[in-house]
């Protein structure tokens, strides 16, 4: 059975920018071991919390990743720039789902900020 993995990561003072320029470099190399998908989430309320998450068939596979040469390399470049521990939660998905991109566009309209979806002015 496929299993998420949840990894929250916690920025250190002003380091934000950086760290979310790592995790997008960091992110995709999942698929290299396996993974179905990847993202990294930044928290709006809190612009230092992150949140990646990957998909994969099996841990151990998960495992592969977070141990190996990559992401050794990322937790060694990139030590400074988070809060430690980090402590991932591998999950099972129970439902999940989402819309077509054309279904996406034609329901677009204001969001919180009152600007339209996608502006990324604001």
């Amino acid at each position: 059975m496929a299993g998420v993995v949840h990894i929250p990561w916690y920025a250190t003072g002003f380091r934000g920018p950086e760290m979310e320029a790592a995790l997008a470099d960091i992110a995709p190399v999942a698929l290299r071991y396996g993974a179905r998908s990847f993202s990294v989430y930044r928290y709006r309320d809190d612009r230092y919390k992150f949140l990646q998450t990957a998909e994969f068939d099996s841990k151990m596979d998960f495992e592969r990743y977070w141990m190996g040469p990559e992401f050794t390399d990322f937790r060694t470049m990139h030590s400074s720039h988070f809060q430690v521990p980090v402590v991932y939660g591998w999950t099972d998905l129970v439902v999940g789902g989402a819309l077509p991109p054309e279904a996406v566009v034609a329901h677009a309209g204001p969001d919180e900020a009152g600007t339209a979806r996608g502006d990324l002015a604001g």
